[in-house]
């Protein structure tokens, strides 16, 4: 029966699908972000084990990351040899092995083959049996910055150990974000997988426009960017150098990618074509979704209900996008998106072919809003992706992350046709 904790796993990706993690916690007061780093990594597929040492428990305690992560904590070493298990190359072992936070004297030990708690055997289990090892150091500056501190990061990394660098400030050398600690370790685990966009450059496009009405009153959609994140996180994976232009959703994406904010459609516009022009892009995808309307004039001040409690609004067509995409850079690859709401797979299927040919793109990727799950604000998406042939291929209802590994091995494989 699998722990109730463990029903995270892959909710945002699966890019870490099928790799156990070793997750090292020292007594850094740090230490409270293990559970954040676990879950995380668990969203994206791993599996995790903890492992501490005597002091750990005084921070962070076993039960929260037992909960954390659905596994056994190791606390103590015991004739289950659980170094061997998880740092050995028996059977079973970790994929990878992460310390976060790793104080100074735990970086000491690991560069002088101390091991004398479960966290550095472990940890020294995995260097000598070549199992990948991260280390996110976590201490106060004057710490960080010490010459021996310092000479044994240097030494480390000469054997192949990688870190990940603290955030310096505060006049503390912090823990990295958890953000940057789980893309570093997708990162590591990368090279070993699809990396089927290195050295092409990628343009996505995510998240709505807003048109003022007033200084405060705006004319919107529904859209928070996660589908368009989700595919920018996936081409940035397989290699892609990615630049996402990014719209006020509702979420960020990872500090990573390269972003352009806009708020309005002549400014996803703007950005749209300075990029065609800047970067030249092999491959768009287009999944703004840039507000249809603005309106015609905009008040300079806020209106006031109590003196107008009815108002006209006049509004016009913003730019379409696409067609200026396709003016500006006829041979980049183009895959569009195209919504409706309540229709049936016919109709859909018709309308995104429709912008195979008014729009000349090469996919049109088709989803239907009005279905539970789809589309605007939701963690899933369900897509009919249509090509110029009129074939089409459905990509199930999915958490957004997959969906977007499904449409981007299906872009892939058309412009290598």
């Amino acid at each position: 029966m699998s722990h109730p904790s463990k029903d995270i796993t892959s909710s945002r990706g699966r890019e870490l699908a099928g790799k156990k993690i070793a997750l090292l916690v020292t007594s850094s007061v740090a230490s409270f972000k293990a559970p954040e780093i676990a879950r995380e990594l668990m969203r994206y597929g791993a599996d995790v084990y903890a492992v501490t040492s005597p002091s750990t428990e005084k921070m962070v305690g076993a039960d929260l990351l037992e909960w954390a992560t659905g596994n056994p904590v190791v606390t103590h070493l015991t004739g289950k040899l659980e170094h061997i298990a998880l740092g050995g190359k028996s059977e079973g072992h970790a994929d990878l092995v992460l310390i976060a936070p790793a104080t100074a004297n735990t970086i000491g030990k690991l560069a002088s083959g101390i091991d004398d708690t479960p966290v550095t055997t472990v940890a020294a289990t995995a260097i000598g049996s070549r199992i990948p090892v991260i280390i996110a150091p976590a201490m106060h500056e004057p710490l960080y910055d010490h010459p021996i501190v310092q000479e044994n990061i240097s030494r480390l990394k000469k054997i192949g150990i990688e870190f990940i660098e603290p955030e310096l400030t505060e006049g503390k050398a912090k823990i990295a974000s958890t953000e940057k600690i789980v893309h570093s370790i997708i990162a590591r685990f990368s090279t070993s997988q699809s990396r089927d966009l290195e050295r092409r450059r990628v343009l996505v496009t995510a998240g709505p426009t807003i048109e003022h009405i007033d200084p405060v009153r705006v004319v919107t959609n529904r859209s928070s960017g996660k589908m368009g994140i989700a595919i920018a996180e996936e081409v940035a994976s397989r290699g892609a150098d990615t630049t996402l232009i990014l719209g006020p959703g509702t979420v960020n994406p990872p500090s990573s990618i390269r972003t352009i904010r806009v708020e309005s459609t002549n400014e996803l516009l703007e950005a749209v074509l300075g990029e065609l022009k800047r970067t030249a892009p092999d491959l768009v995808f287009a999944a703004g979704a840039p507000t249809d309307y603005r309106p015609v004039t905009v008040a300079p001040k806020k209106i006031k209900t109590r003196e107008k409690p009815q108002i006209n609004l006049e509004l016009r067509a913003t730019p379409k996008i696409l067609e200026e995409i396709r003016r500006a850079s006829p041979k980049t690859f183009l895959v569009a998106f195209k919504t409706e709401h309540k229709v049936s797979n016919e109709e859909l299927i018709d309308e995104a072919f429709k912008i195979i040919h008014e729009k000349n793109a090469d996919l049109v990727a088709a989803n239907d809003v009005g279905l539970e799950g789809v589309g605007f604000q939701a963690d899933t998406n369900e897509l009919y992706v249509v090509d110029g042939r009129k074939k089409v291929v459905h990509i199930p209802l999915a958490q957004k992350r997959e969906v977007a590994r499904q449409l981007v091995d299906l872009a892939v494989k058309r412009m290598r046709d």
